[in-house]
């Protein structure tokens, strides 16, 4: 048990250490770009991976319709939310504003498909939407700490994205084997990003610097393959209620990463972010009511 307690919480730790990690390919390299090759990257990865554990890769048309839609909100929209958002704000705002996802997933399995909510869950709701009204209102207001609001809306937005992913994926939970399904939303992703990323592929010159293409690879296979595989396996000995309390390690991870690496200040309206969002995170996800199964992206 404490092996998979490991593979969870490495693996949340992961997605928030590549926010900053996202950060840096954003200030580098054209986001549609960079969203573009991480897909690519990911499809030659996963690729072989699929058709040793799973076998045949084909799947059924109305299950490859649900995982377009998948790919379009999940990776398309919210990695363009991430990397626009992480141009204008510190990758520590946009941890922060990351952990508002279960409350969004609750409230669109609310409003989307009317699931009823507990007090617990409304509350978590509420604590989260408080938490982005206070970021938003003190960087409206000239607050401290190199955040932006608009850069905090537009990682709010992807966000978003990946809520309406998280509740797509419900239609075809435990019919589709995890790293096919991975597999072809990569595909439906480049695909998507190709035009907006194909004026742009002469900037990719820049990844002759072996230390920009590390860290595009980086990103890649721990966002897109590493974490999967992490998470899922920890899943298999977790239950999934209470693998959601480990997503508290994805703002922890961001905020560390962004104050280590990348020198960003900590600041009190940092400190109350955090405590407001991991207050809403923790109760909507302990100790069994995750809503949806916290992809990486």
């Amino acid at each position: 048990m404490i092996l998979a307690y490991g593979q969870l919480a490495l693996a949340m730790s992961l997605v928030g250490a590549n926010v900053a990690v996202a950060k840096l390919l954003a200030e580098q390299l054209p986001i549609a770009l960079v969203a573009f090759l991480r897909c690519a990257l990911a499809v030659a990865i996963l690729w072989p991976l699929a058709r040793i554990m799973d076998g045949r890769v084909a799947l059924a048309r109305p299950v490859l319709g649900n995982l377009f839609l998948q790919a379009l909100f999940g990776t398309a929209i919210y990695n363009a939310g991430l990397l626009a958002g992480l141009r204008l704000t510190t990758a520590l705002e946009g941890g922060l504003v990351l952990a508002t996802l279960p409350a969004v997933v609750a409230l669109g399995s609310f409003l989307w498909l009317r699931e009823r909510l507990s007090a617990r869950q409304w509350l978590a709701a509420a604590l989260a939407g408080l938490g982005m009204a206070g970021i938003t209102l003190a960087r409206l207001g000239g607050g401290g700490g190199g955040g932006s609001a608009l850069g905090n809306l537009l990682v709010f937005g992807g966000v978003v994205g990946e809520a309406v992913y998280v509740l797509l994926a419900k239609r075809v939970a435990g019919r589709v084997p995890v790293l096919t399904a991975s597999l072809w939303m990569q595909v439906f992703s480049a695909l998507v990003l190709l035009p907006f990323a194909a004026p742009s592929l002469p900037a990719a010159a820049a990844l002759a610097d072996p230390a920009l293409l590390a860290l595009l690879a980086f990103h890649s296979v721990t966002a897109s393959v590493l974490c999967l595989l992490l998470w899922f396996a920890g899943l298999k000995r977790v239950p999934a209620g209470v693998a959601g309390s480990f997503t508290a390690f994805l703002p922890a991870s961001a905020a560390v990463t962004a104050v280590l690496v990348l020198g960003e200040a900590f600041t009190a309206l940092h400190a109350a972010g955090f405590a407001v969002m991991m207050a809403s995170l923790l109760l909507a996800t302990w100790p069994g009511r995750v809503r949806g199964d916290a992809r990486m992206g």
